[in-house]
C-alpha cells in the first residue's frame, strides 16, 4: 500500500493523476457542522472530491489508489488571508530592496511558496510586494511551481511617508515622489488611479494602510493615513473593478474611517476599542488578527539591531496588545477570519496562529472554521474551498491528533493535497 503512496505522489509530482484516491480517514472535521466525525472515507476524482462515505470503502478498480488516514484527523486545506510570500523576516530585510533583483525575490518566492503549502495552507492571500507575487500566483495556477493557490494585492497602497511608501528610510537622493503607479496616493483621485493600476497588475485584491504600521521605517504606528475621501474612493473604485478591499490597521480613527468605507477586513486592529468592535459588526466587517506577527516582533524588538531602532519602540508597544484586543473583539462579537502575517515571522510556521486563537477564548473548533468556511467565504470560493463535500475542490490536509482536542497538532500538518494531487505523505 505505502508504494501505491510513494507513486501517487511521484504522479502528482509530474502532473499525472490516478483515477480514484480513496482517503480512509480516522476522524474528519465537519467544518460546515463543527463536528469531528469517525472513520470515513473521501474519494477523490480528478481535483474535485467525488464523494464522502461511512466507513473504510475498498475500491473495486485495482488502479485505484489508497492513502491510510485512519490514525490521522483529517479537514480542508487551510486558508492563510494574510501572508507576504515575496520574503521573510531577518535583520538585513532592510537591505533587501537594493541587494535583490526580481529573480532573486522569485526564486525565495518559490521556495517560501512550497514551504507554506507543506504547512496545510492551500490557499493564502498576499497582501503586498513587489509585483512578484503576481507572476507566481500564475505560476503556480499553471503547475510550473508548487504553492498554495494564491489571491494577491499585488502593491499596497499607502500615502506619502506612510506605512506602504516604498522610499521611507532612504536618503534624499534615493527618496524621490513615489505616486499612483507605486502604490503611493495624496488625494481622491491619486486613489482611484492607484486602485486601477492594481487592477491592470493583476491584483486580485485591494490593501491599503490605512494606518501607521510597525515595521514601516517611520515614527508613527498608529495614526490614521488617509482622509474619509480617499478611502471612500478606494473602496468603491475597487468594487467597480470587482475587488474588495483589506485594510491594515493599527489606531482606532484609521480603523474606524476604513470600516465606514466598505472595507472587507481589518488586518491587525491592534488597538481597537469596544466602539470599533461594534462598528465592525454593523459593517459586517471582518478581522483579521494575526496575532503571531504581533507576538514575533515584540520578542524580536528586544534583539540590539534586529530591527532599526525607529521600529523598536512601535513593536514593543503595539505587537503585544494584539492577543488580548483580539480576545474582547471575539467576545464582543467581531467577525473573524483567520490570517498571520507570515513573512514577518517566518514562513511554514502559520500553525501557531490557532494556538494562540484558543489561548485567546475562541474555541478549537471556530478557529478551523475561520481557516476554512470563513475565509473561503471571504474569497467568494465558497462552494469550492473550506468543506470536505461532494462537489468541492480536493485540498485535504491531515494532523496527527485531534486539533479540538490537541490544538498545537496544527503546528505539525502531515498530509498534503492540493487540487487532487498529494505533496506530502
Amino acid at each position: 500500500m505505502r508504494t501505491w503512496v510513494l507513486l501517487l505522489f511521484a504522479m502528482g509530482c509530474f502532473g499525472l493523476q490516478a483515477q480514484n484516491t480513496y482517503l480512509h480517514c480516522g476522524k474528519l472535521i465537519d467544518t460546515e457542522n463543527g463536528k469531528v466525525l469517525k472513520e470515513k472515507t473521501i474519494v477523490v476524482s480528478g481535483n474535485k472530491i467525488r464523494k464522502v462515505q461511512d466507513g473504510y470503502i475498498t475500491p473495486k478498480n485495482n488502479t485505484d489508489i489508497v492513502v491510510d488516514l485512519k490514525g490521522k484527523t483529517v479537514m480542508p486545506g487551510l486558508i492563510d488571508m494574510h501572508v507576504h510570500i515575496e520574503g521573510e523576516t531577518s535583520p538585513t530585510k532592510y537591505l533587501d530592496v537594493f541587494t535583490k533583483n526580481d529573480a532573486d525575490v522569485a526564486f525565495d518566492a518559490a521556495a517560501i511558496a512550497n514551504r507554506t503549502l507543506m504547512a496545510g495552507f492551500t490557499t493564502v492571500r498576499d497582501l503586498g510586494g513587489s509585483g512578484v507575487n503576481v507572476a507566481l500566483r500564475n505560476a503556480i495556477a499553471k503547475g510550473r511551481v508548487p504553492g498554495p493557490r494564491i489571491f494577491t494585492a499585488e502593491k499596497a497602497i499607502g500615502t506619502t511617508g506612510g506605512h506602504a511608501d516604498p522610499t521611507n528610510g532612504r536618503k534624499k537622493e534615493l527618496m524621490g515622489d513615489p505616486g499612483p503607479a507605486q502604490g503611493v496616493i495624496n488625494s481622491a483621485a491619486d486613489a482611484r488611479k492607484a486602485v486601477r493600476q492594481r487592477y491592470k497588475n493583476g491584483a486580485d485584491w485591494i490593501k491599503i494602510t490605512a494606518t501607521g504600521g510597525v515595521l514601516s521605517v517611520a515614527k508613527n504606528g498608529q495614526n490614521p493615513q488617509f482622509t474619509q475621501e480617499e478611502v471612500d474612493a478606494i473602496v468603491s473604485t475597487a468594487k467597480e473593478y470587482g475587488m474588495k478591499v483589506a485594510a491594515h490597521a493599527h489606531g482606532v480613527e484609521g480603523m474606524q474611517r476604513a470600516i465606514k468605507a466598505g472595507v472587507a477586513t481589518i488586518e491587525h486592529g491592534s488597538l481597537m476599542d469596544k466602539e470599533t468592535a461594534a462598528l465592525m459588526k454593523k459593517y459586517n466587517t471582518y478581522l483579521v488578527p494575526t496575532i503571531s506577527a504581533g507576538k514575533y516582533v515584540a520578542q524580536k524588538a528586544k534583539i540590539p539591531g534586529y530591527y532599526p531602532e525607529i521600529i523598536v519602540p512601535k513593536a514593543l508597544e503595539i505587537g503585544s496588545k494584539i492577543q488580548d484586543m483580539y480576545s474582547m473583539a471575539y467576545k464582543e462579537g467581531v467577525p473573524i477570519a483567520f490570517g498571520t502575517d507570515a513573512g514577518v515571522f517566518p514562513h511554514g510556521e502559520n500553525g501557531k496562529e490557532f494556538g494562540y486563537m484558543v489561548e485567546a477564548g475562541m474555541p478549537a473548533m471556530e478557529t478551523l472554521q475561520s481557516a476554512t468556511i470563513t475565509n473561503a467565504k471571504l474569497l467568494d470560493m465558497e462552494g469550492s474551498l473550506g468543506v470536505l463535500k461532494e462537489g468541492y475542490i480536493a485540498d485535504i490536509v491531515a494532523v496527527n491528533e485531534d486539533p479540538t482536542q490537541n490544538i498545537t497538532t496544527m503546528e505539525n500538518v502531515v498530509f498534503v493535497m492540493k487540487e487532487g494531487v498529494i505533496y506530502k505523505d
